[in-house]
């Protein structure tokens, strides 16, 4: 007499973790059939959609807002990535933690961007990566310059050739910041309060300020 042993697969948790995707350029009609394109990516737990963008201040440049609805972008798909036993707090503490690595001014298109951030959060989340092809284009560094939209490649421009100039600057004003104060004597870590992460309106005002500020500077030349 045979025993039937039923296998079942180990729960990793009971909430969805879903990485949502929009696209940044029209290109991405083509291009998402080769694997590749022009992503923007946000990582949606507890109803809430979690995502990093680029400003030139040393605090965090995590935003949150309504899931599948960040300004600016064409959402394009939801992708169910794994389940966590992390509640509402605990997410937010670890968005927390993550917002003093990823702070606005050290967003960079190729080595730190929004679809690096899901991934880490997806990874603390789940244990599990985004896919391949959400930034395959950023490993492919030398092709951006080619489908970036302007705007964003002008981004891209000014900020790799300030970069080494401002290096000094950047960890001047991290060091000095109030948001994010420098560690104590204490071994431990303090982390960032709640309302250091701001809503998605926020990161876009600060946009269209930087948008502005480039078109008076274009026009003046």
């Amino acid at each position: 007499m045979f025993i039937r042993w039923r296998s079942r697969k180990r729960k990793t948790g009971t909430v969805p973790v879903y990485l949502n995707v929009y696209d940044l350029t029209p290109f991405n009609v083509y291009a998402y059939w080769l694997g590749l394109g022009v992503y923007h990516s946000g990582v949606q737990v507890h109803g809430v959609e979690y995502a990093y963008g680029a400003h030139e201040h040393a605090t965090t440049g995590i935003f949150e807002g309504e899931p599948r609805q960040c300004p600016g972008f064409v959402f394009r798909k939801s992708i169910l990535i794994g389940r966590t036993d992390l509640g509402p707090r605990d997410v937010r503490a670890l968005m927390e933690e993550l917002a003093t690595e990823y702070t606005g001014n050290t967003y960079n298109l190729i080595s730190k961007n929004c679809n690096h951030f899901c991934n880490e959060a997806c990874l603390r989340l789940t244990n599990k990566p985004i896919p391949r092809w959400v930034n395959r284009l950023a490993r492919i560094g030398f092709l951006c310059n080619c489908v970036l939209p302007v705007q964003v490649a002008a981004v891209r421009s000014r900020r790799d050739k300030a970069e080494g100039k401002r290096e000094g600057e950047k960890r001047k004003l991290r060091s000095n910041s109030t948001r994010f104060p420098p560690p104590t004597t204490s071994s431990s870590t303090t982390a960032a309060p709640i309302s250091s992460i701001p809503s998605s309106g926020t990161i876009r005002s600060r946009r269209r300020s930087r948008r502005s500020s480039s078109s008076s500077s274009v026009s003046s030349s």
